[in-house]
């Protein structure tokens, strides 16, 4: 086997497990019962599964033509950054707008944090 045999192998197997995780997602979004828990499952599973397609994409094209592309690069960079952002933010305007978390939610550790913030405010 060559280099470039293992390499677009590699390249193969990081698009399969992107593919595999993006399945996982939307399962995931699908299951979950609410926002909070869907929105961990659409940016963090998602998030995987894009970085791992495109870097098997990137790899493919480096290994087989020899050409790197920066659209490639920017692209998991973009996703790295704003996917994890994105999510959190809408996670953060659902709890604050008072969206029901779901009844099997034991703990909400966050409005023990709120409150005491309020208190301080309000002092």
């Amino acid at each position: 086997m060559s280099v470039s045999t293992i390499a677009e192998f590699i390249a193969v197997l990081l698009m399969l497990i992107g593919a595999i995780m993006a399945l996982i997602s939307a399962i995931g979004i699908i299951r979950f019962p609410d926002i909070y828990t869907r929105s961990h499952a659409a940016t963090k599973s998602s998030t995987l599964a894009v970085l791992l397609t495109l870097l098997g994409a990137f790899l493919y094209f480096a290994t087989t033509t020899g050409f790197v592309s920066v659209r490639l690069i920017l692209g998991i960079v973009f996703v790295f950054i704003t996917s994890p952002v994105a999510g959190h933010l809408i996670t953060r305007a659902a709890y604050r707008a008072n969206v029901k978390l779901a009844d099997t939610t034991i703990e909400d550790e966050l409005a023990d944090v709120l409150k005491e913030k309020q208190q301080k405010e309000g002092k």
